[in-house]
């Protein structure tokens, strides 16, 4: 959520009116994210989310819009898309593809305990069950086949022990992913990005997941793995804590439990999570975007994570 593309309050002043939120009063960008370029925005009738998609295509959006407005219809905590008045949920701005949304109340939780981590493990399930008859399609673009044509844009920039791993690493999971365990794991739209900075709370109440643009269609293991990962580990080490991480688990099976093939996955699928999120810290950091507001993220992070998971039994 850094601002690549700058918008004044002039830009909203003639752009916001082919939506039904009256006038705009003020905009504040988002410093927090490395992907697209979001402000804050006061309108007449209330708080919203102004997102303008550095990456993502007009073809590509109605997936990510379209499945929130699916699962807020489901009673999932989600932002609500505000269509314009001729039912576009993307119009363009900037000469670029841009969306509002709903905004969330409350907070993140960077600080969470075990019952904000039941609170996420139980909206996490009802979220994939509830995404099950959305009839879009879109593979996750950030999968196995984004992990292996970025892996060598990054190579150069590891040392000899770190290449060693991303190599080893890789090729694990290019052999699990054609296993007949992973073949059969349950699937469907997944976050896949649901970290502690994408969850609001009032107290211990949670009030909603956001930003679904790294959202697609993965094994729904894949998407829990992300979450375990970030959620209940000791931040400085990637340790992963005992009871955080039994009760989001156990949240997440008293709603949807996993099957024996995702009991077996369950090491190489934290793997992969980690695997994800440090190959992609790598090719951000190392290849920046200009952006005002724009601090990438350290991927040594992830490479402590990864390793740690591939250690533990």
């Amino acid at each position: 959520m850094a601002v690549f593309t700058p918008v004044s309050l002039a830009d909203l002043g003639t752009w916001l009116p082919q939506f039904p939120l009256g006038r705009a009063h003020s905009i504040k960008g988002i410093a927090s994210g490395i992907e697209n370029s979001n402000f804050f925005i006061t309108t007449d009738e209330g708080e919203f989310v102004l997102t303008i998609f550095e990456n993502l295509s007009f073809e590509q959006l109605p997936f990510y819009l379209h499945l929130m407005d699916h699962l807020a219809q489901r009673g999932i905590l989600v932002p609500a898309p505000v269509a314009s008045h001729t039912g576009q949920l993307v119009t363009e701005l900037h000469g670029k593809p841009a969306a509002i949304v709903s905004k969330l109340n409350g907070d993140c939780q960077l600080s969470p305990q075990p019952v904000h981590c039941a609170e996420v493990g139980t909206m996490l399930a009802r979220m994939h069950i509830a995404g099950q008859d959305y009839p879009l399609h879109q593979d996750n673009l950030r999968g196995l086949d984004w992990w292996t044509e970025t892996a060598p844009k990054v190579t150069a920039y590891l040392n000899p022990e770190q290449q060693a791993l991303l190599d080893d690493e890789l090729r694990y999971q290019q052999h699990f992913a054609v296993t007949p365990d992973y073949r059969t794991l349950p699937r469907g739209p997944v976050h896949a990005d649901l970290f502690r900075n994408n969850v609001m709370f009032n107290g211990t109440t949670l009030t909603g997941f956001f930003d679904f643009y790294f959202a697609g269609c993965d094994t729904f293991l894949f998407d829990v793995a992300v979450t375990v990962n970030d959620w209940c580990i000791d931040l400085a080490t990637g340790q992963l804590d005992t009871e955080r991480t039994d009760a989001l688990l156990a949240a997440y099976q008293s709603i949807r439990p996993f099957s024996t093939e995702e009991l077996h996955s369950w090491q190489a699928m934290l793997r992969a999570a980690a695997l994800r999120f440090w190959l992609s810290r790598l090719f951000d950091f190392y290849q920046p975007r200009d952006a005002d507001m724009l601090t990438p993220h350290d991927p040594t992070h992830f490479e402590r994570i990864l390793r740690r998971r591939r250690a533990q039994p």
